[in-house]
């Protein structure tokens, strides 16, 4: 860090105060922020907000899109149930359009489940916008603001502010991010979390206990703190499937989109042959425009057209570890900017452990992709340096890795085009393809996505987008302090392995958990585990309910025990061996459930545990331990 690169950043901040013309507190978003409001808002946020609200049962659900017919067809059919993909069916549902979407294999069962779990306004974006007077990254940094604020007031039980620490070891770099994260408070105005502020190292050790008082050489000068959000990417990604269930989008997991229908005359695309994956049994259904929301898979639905289609992913390898808690102090997280080899380093509490990551590496695009030994020991290698604790491979609960599909227009001349913000084109009639991006914006890519399908179809919406002020299902009505009110009016009874039923204190811990993945429902898993006698942990250390599998059965399209552990719960990403003891009792359930035989019981476990084998934990991992023994 040197004097240059901090006149630079002071330059860089005049600038941008100068070319924003004291409207740096607005983004070109806002003033369309309400745009469709009114009774049409009210009459959706009555609909999702109903206590006793159910999604339609999953046999009426594949039966809505069998009925869409060649002469009667959806107005959207979406193929993706990831962030996008789901939000593309939200946002279509409540513009008034008749949508379907089909998903290969479970809401959120790729990238979107394996995310970093940030929802951040793009401080990085800032950091060019400054060093190369770029306005076009300034603008991804207001955008990316207004959305991590919308994310988080629209789904408040799932997502929060999460303080964030970069430690400096020396003055030079105290002053540098110092001045640029007051930089990243002044644009973000009217959406900033809370404001940044600077440490001594004494309060920094006290704030993070396990943070080294000496660097490379250097002793520890202290920290600067910033917000960014968090969140609980699956459970968002299964409640934005839910909510536009709700409101009238026929949603169906495991159902694989097998080819494309084209119109003979036209060359038009107006539909998919679709193949249950749970019964093997194959449909046709019609839309006016296909969307293509398949994340890193969305070349193999453009080929589906022409094999000879040019690829515009390149998929990236994100390798996330999981640690125990006491790695991190419950809320306050660790990023280091830039690493002795240049990488981005963090360090976060999440759902009462640590997640650590990450890396950036080309890869293969495969549906379970795998963490490799080296990735996982680039990660204890890099927070190691920072911690002053020793970072052992044994204490590994959990490591994944999540394919990034960065886009490449394909209608670009150069590489240089390959850009992590999104991509949405019409390259064949009536197919709409939308890629890249991220987490946190995944709203307003969603909006583009049935925009550029509006134009498509020649489609009728009843409004314009209203997603920016619609909250999710769970979020209306629920208030940090909910857990109070499951933990005083509910017990936990539970069956014995002698089988009597005995209760239960509905503890803080099991509360909070309850409230904060349910938000509002979470009153209703309260019930099944007190009047239902499923009040028991489902594994020991963890607070995840017995009560939480029949609901999500029920009430959340889970139809397999991967389904449940990966993504309704977040117990395979947080103790891959956790998970494994709890498999027979999820089955058990499950099978309760959907009146499952014992062929697909063993079933089940047995694709459950292959699932887990991906998840490299220090148990189920063949490593030569070096220097994190």
């Amino acid at each position: 860090m040197s004097v240059a690169s901090i006149r630079r950043l002071a330059a860089g901040a005049a600038v941008i105060a100068a070319a924003s013309g004291g409207a740096v507190y607005l983004s070109p978003s806002v003033a369309s922020s309400d745009k469709g409001g009114g009774p049409i808002l009210d009459s959706l946020r009555r609909r999702i907000g109903d206590p006793t609200a159910s999604v339609p049962s999953r046999s009426d659900q594949e039966s809505a899109l069998i009925a869409a017919s060649a002469s009667d067809p959806l107005d959207v059919l979406v193929i993706g149930g990831g962030a996008t993909g789901s939000g593309v069916a939200l946002d279509a549902a409540t513009r008034g359009l008749r949508v379907g979407l089909v998903e290969r294999e479970d809401f959120s069962s790729g990238t979107s489940s394996r995310s970093t779990k940030l929802i951040h306004g793009g401080v990085r974006y800032l950091e060019k916008a400054v060093f190369n007077l770029d306005y076009g990254q300034l603008k991804l940094v207001f955008h990316a603001l207004e959305e991590r604020k919308q994310l988080i007031e629209n789904a408040p039980h799932l997502c929060h502010a999460l303080p964030c620490m970069t430690p400096c070891f020396d003055w030079f770099e105290v002053i540098y991010f110092w001045m640029g994260l007051k930089m990243y408070d002044l644009v973000a105005g009217p959406r900033l979390l809370h404001l940044s502020r600077y440490y001594s190292a004494k309060e920094s050790i006290e704030l993070f206990p396990t943070l080294a008082r000496k660097g490379k050489d250097k002793n520890l000068r202290g920290t600067v703190v910033y917000y960014d959000g968090q969140m609980n990417d699956s459970r968002l990604n299964v409640g934005l499937a839910c909510t536009a269930a709700l409101a009238g989008a026929a949603v169906l997991n495991h159902a694989e989109v097998v080819s494309l229908i084209t119109d003979d005359a036209t060359k038009r695309i107006i539909g998919a042959r679709v193949r249950n994956n749970l019964t093997g049994q194959e449909f046709n259904t019609y839309a006016k425009v296909v969307v293509n929301a398949a994340g890193p898979f969305c070349d193999s639905i453009r080929k589906m057209i022409d094999e000879d289609t040019k690829p515009m992913i390149c998929p990236s390898s994100g390798v996330h570890i999981v640690l125990p808690d006491y790695y991190s102090p419950e809320g306050m997280g660790l990023i280091v900017p830039k690493t002795k080899d240049g990488r981005v380093v963090f360090m976060l509490p999440w759902l009462g452990r640590t997640v650590a990551g990450t890396t950036d590496s080309n890869t293969s695009i495969t549906s379970l992709p795998e963490p490799h030994e080296d990735e996982i020991q680039f990660i204890l290698d890099a927070i190691s340096d920072y911690l002053n604790i020793k970072v052992r491979r044994t204490d590994v609960l959990s490591a994944w890795s999540g394919i990034r599909p960065l886009a490449m227009d394909p209608t670009a001349k150069s590489t240089e085009s390959i850009s992590r913000d999104h991509v949405v084109f019409e390259e064949n009639p009536g197919l709409v393809t939308i890629t890249g991006g991220k987490w946190t914006t995944y709203r307003s890519m969603a909006e583009d996505a049935v925009d550029a399908a509006i134009k498509s179809g020649k489609l009728s919406p009843t409004n314009e987008c209203v997603t920016q002020k619609l909250q999710l299902l769970g979020s209306y009505g629920w208030e940090p302090s909910s857990f109070t009110t499951l933990a005083q009016q509910y017990v936990r009874m539970k069956k014995t392995y002698g089988g009597k039923v005995v209760p239960g204190a509905m503890d803080t811990a099991a509360a909070k958990h309850l409230s904060h993945a349910y938000g509002s429902m979470a009153d209703r898993v309260a019930i099944i585990a007190q009047e239902e006698g499923l009040g028991k942990r489902l594994a020991h250390g963890h607070p995840f309910l017995e009560a939480e599998v029949a609901y999500c059965a029920r009430h959340e399209y889970c139809e397999s025990a991967v389904d449940f552990i990966a993504r309704r719960c977040r117990i395979a990403f947080l103790d891959t061996d956790a998970a494994a003891r709890a498999l027979q009792r999820v089955v058990e359930i499950l099978a309760s459930e959907h009146k499952w035989d014992k062929s697909r019981q063993k079933q089940e476990l047995q694709k459950a545990k292959e699932f887990l084998e991906t998840f490299k934990s220090s148990k189920n991992a063949q490593f030569n331990d070096g220097k994190h023994n």
